[in-house]
C-alpha cells in the first residue's frame, strides 16, 4: 500500500514538474528565436518616408502629483519643432497637491509665447491615466496624438522624426526609451539594461518581423483614427497602453517601432517605486491576456503570430511557475520520479 501510494505521488510530481518545464521551455525558445531573429534584422535601415504634410499634433501630458518634473515635461513639449498653429499641448492634470500651481505657471508662460497649451482637470480620477487620456481626446484638435509621461523629456525633433512613419495602415509609432538617470545606482543600471534588451532587441524584432507589439505608454505617437477605431482608451486593465495596442492590431492596424529615435525618461530610483511599477506592469499585462487572449486565438492572424502574442502577454507567468518548480524540488528528492531525458537535462 505504501509503495503504491509513493509511486502514485511520484507520478503526480513528475507530471507537474514536466508541465512546468514545458511551460518555461516555451518562453526560453521564444527568447532564443527573438534573439536569433534580431541578429538577422538588426542591420536593416529605418528609412524615413518623406513628410508630405504637417497635420495637427496634440501632445498629451498625463500628470498626477509630480511637482518636481511637471514643468520640465511641459517645457520640453512646448519646445518641439512643429508649426505653432498645428501644435497643441494638453496637460491632463489630475493632481491634488501643489503640482497644480507648477502646471498653471508653466502653461501660462508658454501661452504668453504663443504656444497652444491647455490644462484639463477632471472632477474625479475615474479611469486614472486611461480616463485622463480619453477625456483629453474628446477635446483634442490633432489627428496625431503624442503621449509623454511626466518623467519624460521629449527632444525638439521628436515629432519631425516620428510623424512621417504614420503612413497608411500605421496606428502608432513607438520610440526607444532613453534613461536620464541610468548611472544613479545599481538599481537604475539594472533597469536600464533590462529595458534596453526589451526595446533594442525585442521591440525591434517584433516590428521588423511583423509580429504584434505594444505601445509602451509613453514616448510614442498615435493616429487618432486608430484609437477610435480600436474602441478608444479603456480602463478595465492596469495596462491601458498594451490593451489598446493589441486591440488596434487585431483590427488590422500596424505599430512601428523606431530603434534609433530615443525618448529620454527617468527610471524609478528606489526599490519601493520599482516594485510598484513592476507589480502594475505584471498585473496589467495579465489582465490584457485574460481580456484579449480568446480574441487573439480566434483571429485570422498567422499561427506563429498568435502564439508569439500569447507568450508575450503571459510572460509574467514565468515567475509563479518558476516558484512552483522550486517548491517541488524537495518532493523530487523524496519520491525521485522518473523523468523524460530532456526534462532531466
Amino acid at each position: 500500500m505504501h509503495n503504491a501510494l509513493s509511486a502514485a505521488m511520484g507520478q503526480l510530481v513528475a507530471i507537474a514538474y514536466t508541465i512546468g518545464f514545458l511551460a518555461l521551455a516555451s518562453y526560453w525558445v521564444k527568447v532564443l528565436l527573438i534573439t536569433a531573429s534580431y541578429m538577422v534584422v538588426r542591420h536593416r535601415d529605418e528609412t524615413t518616408p518623406p513628410l508630405t504634410d504637417r497635420p495637427v499634433v496634440t501632445v498629451q501630458l498625463p500628470i498626477y502629483n509630480e511637482r518636481y518634473v511637471a514643468a520640465r515635461v511641459i517645457d520640453a513639449a512646448c519646445r518641439m519643432r512643429w508649426p505653432a498653429d498645428r501644435l497643441e499641448i494638453q496637460v491632463l492634470d489630475d493632481s491634488t497637491d501643489d503640482t497644480r500651481t507648477v502646471v498653471d505657471e508653466a502653461a501660462r508662460a508658454w501661452r504668453a509665447r504663443g504656444i497652444d497649451v491647455t490644462v484639463l482637470r477632471r472632477d474625479d480620477r475615474s479611469g486614472y491615466k486611461a480616463g485622463a487620456l480619453a477625456h483629453g481626446l474628446t477635446k483634442a484638435r490633432g489627428s496625431l496624438i503624442a503621449v509623454f509621461d511626466a518623467d519624460f523629456v521629449p527632444t525638439p525633433d521628436f515629432i519631425e522624426r516620428t510623424a512621417p512613419h504614420l503612413t497608411s495602415g500605421v496606428a502608432a509609432v513607438q520610440t526607444r526609451w532613453g534613461h536620464l538617470n541610468r548611472d544613479l545606482s545599481g538599481l537604475t543600471r539594472a533597469q536600464a539594461l533590462a529595458l534596453d534588451g526589451h526595446f533594442i532587441v525585442e521591440q525591434t524584432t517584433r516590428s521588423r518581423c511583423h509580429l504584434l507589439l505594444n505601445f509602451n505608454g509613453t514616448g510614442g505617437v498615435w493616429r487618432r483614427e486608430a484609437i477610435e477605431d480600436a474602441g478608444g482608451w479603456q480602463h478595465d486593465t492596469l495596462s491601458e497602453d498594451v490593451d489598446l495596442s493589441y486591440r488596434a492590431q487585431l483590427r488590422g492596424w500596424r505599430i512601428v517601432f523606431l530603434r534609433d529615435v530615443v525618448a529620454p525618461g527617468e527610471l524609478p530610483d528606489s526599490l519601493p517605486a520599482f516594485k510598484q511599477q513592476q507589480r502594475r506592469w505584471a498585473t496589467g499585462t495579465t489582465q490584457v491576456l485574460r481580456k484579449l487572449g480568446p480574441r487573439i486565438l480566434r483571429s485570422d492572424l498567422p499561427a506563429m503570430v498568435r502564439l508569439h502574442a500569447l507568450l508575450s502577454l503571459s510572460s509574467h507567468l514565468v515567475h509563479p511557475v518558476s516558484l512552483a518548480m522550486f517548491l517541488m524540488a524537495p518532493l523530487m528528492l523524496v519520491y525521485q520520479p522518473a523523468l523524460h531525458t530532456l526534462v532531466g537535462i
